[in-house]
């Protein structure tokens, strides 16, 4: 007896045949590295690369938690990887709210957009409710304004309730720098209303799926409400199983070309501008 959704041509070929050439897998949402304070089995390169390139990933775009957390070792974990690996792994810059300085960081991502020939920084990460400063502070507005003159891409963790990353930190952002794709990790996560919203209100605004598939039922409405198109593919790796949230889409209760939407065909259109 196969568990395998039965309503899903596409599921049963994945299953069967991964990496599938025609569904490829874009992960918006990606770390690495050892936490402080933190347990995570598999967090180094290594490690993750048999995850990534087994589920036939055409891009894993990542934030490392060292970059994050650690303005003394900054940007070299994030860059290391991708001069020693290649393809897939790209990077968003660490914008570290307590550690700003625009000029060292914007020369640090201007000198690495391409490392060998090859796309490298995808745009900046923020992980603002860490810090406690408000994602539309005035401190960020330079990263801000060159992220939309750029067209870049900004991963921003977003949490319901959240007073710094919260759908009114986002609303301003968004009003303000519209060149600029919003990536919302974890959608606001449990103030899915204010998710729907913020995507419909602004065509720069994605919904980010990072603990969302937590919660059943959610993301069959995002894909109703919002549409597939506006839904980004994400995992946290290490902190999630890759295989786990790929199943979840490939069984929810949503078509074929919404799980194509998902998975690729978004990633695809953004980071060919992007690219």
């Amino acid at each position: 007896m196969s568990f395998i959704n039965p309503n899903s041509e596409l599921a049963s070929r994945f299953w069967e045949n991964i990496p599938l050439t025609d569904c490829p897998v874009y992960d918006f949402h990606g770390h690495m590295h050892e936490l402080d304070g933190g347990y995570l089995p598999a967090p180094e390169p290594e490690q993750m690369l048999k995850t990534i390139r087994g589920a036939g990933m055409k891009s894993f775009i990542f934030c490392s938690h060292l970059a994050l957390y650690s303005a003394e070792t900054g940007e070299t974990a994030n860059l290391e990887p991708i001069r020693k690996y290649g393809e897939p792994l790209h990077a968003y810059l660490a914008i570290r709210s307590y550690d700003l300085d625009f000029g060292r960081d914007i020369a640090i991502f201007e000198a690495n957009r391409l490392i060998d020939n090859r796309p490298a920084y995808m745009g900046f990460k923020f992980l603002v409710d860490y810090f406690h400063v408000p994602l539309d502070a005035p401190c960020h507005e330079p990263y801000w304004q060159y992220a939309n003159d750029h067209r870049l891409l900004c991963l921003c963790h977003t949490w319901g309730g959240s007073l710094y990353n919260g759908p009114a930190n986002v609303r301003a952002v968004a009003a303000r720098h519209p060149d600029v794709t919003i990536l919302c990790g974890h959608s606001f996560h449990g103030d899915w209303d204010a998710a729907i919203e913020l995507s419909r209100a602004f065509p720069n605004v994605y919904l980010e799926l990072t603990a969302v598939l937590d919660d059943r039922g959610v993301l069959e409405r995002f894909v109703r409400e919002a549409g597939s198109e506006k839904i980004l593919f994400g995992t946290d790796l290490p902190w999630f199983s890759t295989f786990h949230a790929i199943g979840c889409i490939l069984d929810a209760d949503i078509s074929d070309e919404d799980r194509h939407n998902i998975l690729h065909r978004n990633g695809e259109r953004l980071l060919g501008v992007t690219m």
